[in-house]
């Protein structure tokens, strides 16, 4: 039997728990009885709550999955967390194959998981649609592996690469349906990062449950910038101003509006982004989407994991408007940053792309 229809089946469900289950993976199962019909589908939905395997197998009545098929985007758990093993529940249900889309990279579980079901006799069939599981949960790996917060990039640009003209109107480059998209990609990510330039230009409330505001000399309107109105709010400033600035604003209404003030190191005029990304990691923010000025996204280019262009067929031809990428002068073409365009979208009339490393 070929089983990469049913783990693109356990991919799709996976993403039911897209913005919720950081910081584990997300996970989708699908059980098949002995004469391989579906009987049972789960997924993990919340960090702390049932993984999928136990979501699937728990609604079975006894014996109802004894000589079926498990199928799993990632390898089965077999230690104790926050809730039990997932491989022993799978062995007690008398499950006779299971079949995994990748092994699991945390250290804990990784193989582990596999060994128990094999010695327990059960058959286990693996990397099946490898890639496109390891690309489902390319924020757990890069977590796991590097210890540090996946970072993404949005930007909206036109055909010449503008954001904005040169008076910094730039509302609307691209159509709903693009905008529409970008609320689905931002609920992909544990915060969104923008810069004070951002805040005080265009006064966005990138609505999100949490939110860094890279604001070296504490210019934002923390009274009444729409970016403080919800979720929480991490300001990260330039270490050297005192906390008895005037800038700083009173801890009333830090606390009133859930703003944590993070101290940073600045190099020139700017906040040294990996201490960010240090500081964000050990808060437990996993992975952060960036929409912000050509600067500021300049800065985060080095640690950018995957870049979302979005393109209108528009042209501004006006070589002062303002570019996605503005930091620094490039003598040759030899010294352009390079990624690949892992895939394109159409969100008529816009075009996105998705770029990698």
């Amino acid at each position: 039997m070929k089983y990469e229809a049913l783990m693109r089946k356990c991919i799709e469900l996976a993403r039911g728990g897209e913005g919720k289950v950081s910081p584990n993976p997300l996970v989708g199962c699908v059980v098949l009885n002995k004469d391989n019909e579906i009987i049972s589908t789960g997924f993990h939905r919340k960090c702390g709550e049932n993984h999928a395997e136990r979501n699937a197998l728990l609604k079975l009545s006894a014996g109802e999955a004894a000589g079926g098929t498990l199928i799993v985007n990632l390898e089965p758990c077999s230690h104790y967390g926050k809730t039990p093993p997932c491989a022993d529940l799978i062995i007690e249900k008398k499950i006779k194959r299971v079949i995994v889309g990748m092994h699991d990279v945390n250290p804990i579980v990784r193989g582990s998981g596999i060994k128990r079901l094999r010695e327990a006799g059960i058959e286990v069939i693996e990397n099946v649609l490898e890639d496109e599981c390891r690309e489902l949960n390319e924020i757990f790996i890069k977590n796991m592996q590097k210890r540090s917060a996946f970072v993404a990039i949005k930007t909206a640009v036109t055909l010449d690469g503008k954001i904005a003209a040169k008076n910094g109107s730039s509302k609307w480059i691209t159509s709903a349906a693009a905008r529409e998209e970008v609320k689905h990609i931002r609920n992909k990510y544990d915060a969104i990062l923008t810069s004070s330039a951002t805040v005080i230009a265009d006064n966005p409330t990138m609505a999100h449950k949490n939110k860094i505001i890279i604001d070296r000399e504490l210019k934002t309107d923390f009274y009444n910038a729409n970016i403080y109105s919800n979720g929480d709010k991490f300001v990260f400033y330039d270490k050297n101003i005192q906390p008895d600035n005037s800038k700083m604003p009173p801890k009333s209404l830090l606390e009133e509006k859930h703003i944590r003030l993070c101290p940073a190191p600045a190099v020139g005029d700017k906040i040294d982004f990996k201490s960010v990304l240090d500081e964000i990691y050990k808060i437990g923010i996993m992975s952060v989407l960036v929409e912000a000025g050509g600067k500021l996204n300049g800065s985060v280019l080095p640690y950018a994991d995957k870049i979302y262009q979005f393109i209108a067929p528009k042209i501004l031809g006006d070589n002062e408007g303002l570019s996605c990428f503005d930091f620094r002068k490039a003598d040759s073409i030899g010294e352009a940053d390079i990624f690949k365009i892992k895939r394109t979208e159409f969100f008529p009339p816009d075009l996105m792309l998705v770029l990698e490393k």
